[in-house]
């Protein structure tokens, strides 16, 4: 199997690293996620012997590796507020302020008990698949590895729990007092 990485990287080396500049715009930045890309190649390589598209089979690794590292990086950014994808926030909500308020921040940590105690009322199969994404910050490959499924089924569950957390904040009285309007 080395000769056959070797060879891939020989031949979409510089293709990837385009990507990944085009994705990043820092040179800095798309070496990094380059290299995270053919850490998962090598990491996932027995998967190759079912690609018949090797490119666009690598273009989706970087894609998915870029989405991965945005998410992560949005979600430890300091003062972004750990709100679901389902609830729409405003992007002029996502930039960070010099200092929080004292009352955001009490704000921020009465909504992360709220959703956490909603997470908690998931069933089994849709909290673990939440806290496996969003807590743990699992791939959604690892995911299916974990859960011994396809990852169209670890997709299609995170899509259910996110539908139900919504709809389990909306229908609580003491959260939609921190639900954007």
């Amino acid at each position: 199997m080395q000769v056959q990485i070797d060879a891939l990287y020989d031949e979409y080396n510089r293709y990837m690293y385009h990507l990944c500049l085009k994705l990043t715009r820092n040179p800095n930045e798309a070496e990094d996620l380059l290299q995270e890309v053919w850490l998962k190649v090598v990491r996932y390589e027995s998967y190759m012997k079912d690609v018949e598209h090797v490119r666009a089979w690598l273009t989706t690794i970087c894609m998915n590796t870029f989405r991965d590292r945005y998410r992560k990086n949005v979600r430890r950014s300091k003062y972004v507020a750990n709100q679901p994808d389902q609830l729409d926030v405003p992007l002029l909500d996502l930039i960070p302020s010099d200092r929080p308020a004292t009352e955001d921040q009490l704000e921020k940590e009465d909504l992360s008990v709220v959703i956490q105690g909603k997470i908690r009322e998931l069933d089994c199969i849709y909290r673990k698949t939440v806290e496996y994404f969003y807590i743990h910050q699992y791939s959604l490959i690892e995911i299916a590895e974990l859960m011994k499924v396809s990852i169209g089924t670890v997709k299609s569950r995170l899509f259910r729990a996110k539908q139900r957390l919504k709809e389990m904040l909306i229908d609580d009285p003491s959260a939609l007092e921190y639900l954007p309007a």
